[in-house]
């Protein structure tokens, strides 16, 4: 047998690298973090709500975590400090203190002193608020270098936006309380919403088929009003009868049609989005209109459905033109702002927990792809190609940026 020489041992080495499976890092994962989640007393007068509800921070603290909420951030909603406090919350006193917390979570975007409360590293989950955002202030999120999540962008597994959806849903019910409240003899034309036995029901039209839609119809075939759905796409009309369960008038969007079931209505709620086109009503159509009829635009903030919108608040919601009585309200859900709250609270609690779970913000950025869609901003980076089309600011895939650190 011919002896074994360096030259076969180096052979036999370079084999077995090649046929045996090569050892690589890995990233560890850490759960249970202990979590400090700060929320703060909104600053904006006409915001009631708040993230968390007492049971959800009692929750929360019994899982290990701190949660710092600022004195009086939930009244306006009738949450008080007193069970903040039960719930085993810590009340703090002082705006800028409520913002050393690691997380930050708030219904409004923080304005630009809050922002220089806070460090960099932080993670800040709040509304984006696209139709008043600007490039100075994505700017100064970069600059900060905070982690930046847009609940509104957040997708649930199902690859629905679930606090978009949860307040759509309360928009749609909530509007057309609104409506009858204007309806009534001591500020409209003294009709009864709905209908009864021997009087002919109220007209309602709805602009757009998506959730606010679904909710409004809802309600208001449940009060007994006739409804009228208008939208720019069929498969959004066939998807709201399928959901409503029953057969009602829909029709895509045209003139001569709209025009004419415009002059008959009494309630006109305005719900399309905003890449379907705004202000699809002329002001001609709405000088047609019935006298103290009701307009109510939900998609206001969107930049209205209506030429004839003006932005308005919850101190001073109606005005008239053309003696049609136009709300214009952003903000509908903060009008029931325990109900909106508790609903945000529902969605913001599990995705906390698992934040804990998982071992922190950055790892569930990495493992969850439904939170990753919420981030706009990352370690001084905008993440959002829309963001970065918009405001034409550089832009860098999140993906690239977790490969890099992982």
């Amino acid at each position: 047998m011919k002896p074994t020489t360096k030259i076969d041992k180096g052979i036999t080495a370079m084999m077995a690298e090649t046929l045996y499976p090569q050892e690589s890092l890995m990233r560890i994962k850490q759960k249970n973090a202990q979590l400090t989640i700060g929320i703060p007393q909104e600053l904006d007068l006409t915001e009631k709500r708040v993230c968390l509800t007492p049971e959800a921070v009692a929750l929360l603290v019994n899982n290990g975590h701190i949660v710092s909420i600022e004195s009086g951030a939930g009244t306006k909603a009738k949450f008080l400090d007193r069970e903040y406090n039960e719930a085993g919350a810590r009340i703090v006193y002082s705006h800028q203190e409520v913002f050393e917390s690691s997380i930050i979570l708030k219904v409004n975007p923080p304005n630009n002193e809050e922002i220089q409360y806070m460090k960099s590293g932080q993670t800040l989950i709040s509304a984006l608020q696209m139709a008043q955002l600007s490039s100075g202030y994505l700017d100064i999120i970069n600059k900060k270098r905070i982690n930046a999540i847009a609940f509104e962008f957040i997708e649930d597994r199902e690859g629905s936006k679930p606090v978009v959806k949860a307040m759509s849903e309360i928009a749609g019910s909530t509007a057309m309380l609104i409506a009858a409240e204007y309806l009534s003899s001591y500020n409209g034309m003294g009709v009864i919403l709905g209908g009864v036995t021997g009087v002919p029901p109220t007209q309602v039209v709805i602009l757009g088929a998506g959730t606010v839609a679904e909710y409004t119809a809802r309600t208001a075939i449940g009060l007994g009003a006739e409804v009228k759905v208008f939208d720019q796409h069929l498969y959004r009309l066939r998807r709201l009868k399928e959901h409503l369960g029953m057969q009602l008038y829909t029709s895509t969007i045209n003139t001569v049609s709209l025009r004419k079931e415009l002059k008959e209505a009494d309630v006109v709620i305005g719900s399309l989005r905003p890449e379907d086109g705004a202000c699809i009503i002329t002001e001609e159509m709405v000088a047609e209109m019935k006298p103290n009829s009701v307009i109510i635009d939900v998609s206001i903030d969107q930049g209205g459905c209506f030429e004839t919108s003006t932005l308005t608040s919850h101190d001073n919601p109606v005005y008239r033109k053309y003696d049609v009585i136009h709300y214009c309200v952003p903000n509908i859900p903060s009008r029931v702002a325990r109900t909106a709250s508790t609903a945000l609270s529902n969605i913001f609690t599990p995705i906390l927990l698992k934040i804990a779970d998982v071992g922190g913000v950055e790892e569930m950025i990495y493992a969850k792809k439904g939170f990753k869609n919420g981030v706009y901003s990352y370690k001084g980076c905008l993440t959002n190609i829309l963001l970065s089309k918009r405001f034409n600011i550089p832009y860098k895939d999140i993906h690239l940026l977790l490969a890099s650190q992982f």
